[in-house]
């Protein structure tokens, strides 16, 4: 992974080179749309408040838990036990971007959401609490960490969401196969080159025009940046959009050409 250092100056290169978060010469209309009525959006929801309570139970929460990591790990934490609380400060997607994601189910409304990676639940949530109507699948490899989960969802009254257990490399096809398919996808799972590229391929198989596919930490390491430029050329992606902490990956085919934005959020 890079180091924090490396970090900052990647994302001032990005900050330099991405088009302003405004919209202003956006020549796409899906982009533009997505700028001014999503990304943008200021409107506070009724999830956001209830969610971000738990959030802050969790940042103040110290019992141990017990981790399996299946993925690529923590930069803050390589024990296999750590705090609730050092699970949420380190591992919980901020809320900046969990409400994006609260939006962006929200503004598309997906039938089927996919999430890999479900950690104490908190993007879970968003994406669950945005559309109730939505069944929401999430895969988390951590027995504790999922049983926690579980309790946060129970506790915000969010009844659409179905926990699977386990590493994904044994869960994701049995998975995938109950799902009639995938128009929203999460993918926070591991932070390695080879499964990342695995895992969207996999989605893909069950994807459709406008399915939405969300990629996590994309500049988060060399592995993680080759992983997305995989991705970007792969012939079924026709639009991306980068963010810098998340990259957004589009398969409409009435794009016609083939289009990768860099967007300021």
């Amino acid at each position: 992974m890079y180091s924090k250092t490396q970090l900052v100056f990647k994302y001032l290169r990005y900050y330099l080179a991405a088009k302003n978060g405004k919209g202003h010469g956006m020549h796409s209309p899906f982009v533009f749309d997505f700028i001014t009525n999503v990304l943008n959006d200021e409107r506070s929801f009724y999830a956001y408040e209830q969610i971000e309570a738990v959030r802050n139970e969790l940042l103040h929460d110290e019992k141990l838990l017990t981790i399996e990591d299946f993925g690529a790990g923590s930069r803050v934490n390589k024990t296999n036990q750590r705090s609730v609380a050092a699970i949420a400060a380190s591992s919980l997607k901020p809320k900046k971007y969990g409400q994006l994601l609260f939006r962006m189910v929200d503004h598309y409304q997906p039938a089927h959401v996919l999430e890999l990676g479900t950690s104490l639940g908190i993007t879970t949530a968003y994406l669950a609490a945005a559309n109730p109507a939505a069944k929401v699948t999430t895969m988390e490899g951590a027995a504790e960490v999922a049983t926690a989960a579980q309790k946060n969802f129970e506790q915000l009254q969010l009844h659409n969401i179905r926990l699977v257990l386990g590493d994904f490399e044994k869960t994701l096809s049995t998975a995938l196969q109950s799902i009639p398919t995938v128009d929203f996808a999460f993918i926070d799972g591991n932070h390695r080159y080879e499964p990342t590229v695995k895992y969207f391929r996999q989605i893909l198989e069950k994807a459709n025009d406008k399915s939405i596919i969300i990629l996590d930490d994309i500049h988060w390491s060399e592995e993680m940046e080759r992983a997305w430029r995989e991705v970007q050329q792969h012939d079924a992606v026709m639009l991306t959009i980068d963010l810098f902490f998340i990259g957004i990956v589009l398969l409409r085919k009435e794009f016609k050409v083939k289009q990768h934005f860099a967007v300021r959020f």
